[in-house]
């Protein structure tokens, strides 16, 4: 898969991309991104730059399409970095598999995740902007400047919530829940997290999407089950 030596540009006339240059272009969606990180993904064998004669890594298109892709699947579906490899494997050797983990939306690797502004984001939704104000009063969405498309799956949850009398304000039990968690996988990760070379960094953010992960498969048990009892 990897490829030992790069050109200054692609075949088809594009520019190779430094590690700067593609932290610059996908640190606005992926904002935990880093050069330890972009190697942690290659020692995977989930991405493989070419290098230069003298070992700089250069990156594709293709590369930066894989790489997003990978970063979505681990950040909103907390994938482990060996289920999306199998299943990048999969679709490189021609196979059109199906995605495990849940997900039921694949982000495509040709496109970059929409972004929208306050007032785009209320309006895709359907949202009246004192929903989405009441949203993050209660922590159920961060104020930012631009919000992604898992915002808008909030935002229009939270619309189909009020229609069965759910207001945010009910829910403002969902961010404490959700800080308690994060105080288990912090414990969790005090092994790795005490070693302090980039590589641990890396290794402690997969091992805490995967703890994400199977706590999330906890959590929907625990509702399924008792949805079960109430239709008893």
């Amino acid at each position: 898969m990897a490829r030992s030596s790069a050109q200054a540009r692609e075949p088809g006339g594009s520019a190779l991309l430094s590690i700067g240059q593609v932290l610059a272009r996908l640190s606005p969606e992926f904002p935990d991104l880093s050069p330890s990180k972009l190697r942690f993904l290659e020692e995977r064998q989930l991405i493989a730059p070419a290098r230069t004669e003298s070992g700089y890594r250069k990156f594709c298109a293709a590369d930066l399409d894989r790489l997003r892709f990978v970063l979505t699947m681990q950040r909103d579906h907390y994938l482990p970095l060996k289920v999306i490899r199998g299943y990048l494997d999969e679709l490189d050797s021609g196979r059109q598999p199906s995605l495990p983990g849940g997900a039921t939306q694949v982000p495509s690797m040709l496109s970059s995740e929409r972004r929208f502004k306050r007032d785009e984001l209320i309006r895709e939704a359907g949202a009246t902007v004192m929903l989405f104000n009441d949203a993050i009063s209660a922590s159920l969405i961060l104020p930012a400047e631009l919000f992604g498309e898992d915002t808008l799956s909030v935002l229009k949850s939270l619309v189909e919530l009020q229609r069965s009398g759910i207001e945010p304000r009910h829910l403002r039990g969902f961010r404490a829940a959700a800080e308690r968690e994060l105080g288990l996988i912090e414990s969790a990760l005090i092994p790795v997290a005490r070693r302090k070379d980039a590589s641990s960094r890396a290794k402690a953010a997969e091992l805490a999407r995967e703890i994400a992960g199977q706590l999330e498969v906890v959590r929907g048990s625990i509702i399924r089950s008792a949805l079960s009892k109430l239709q008893q």
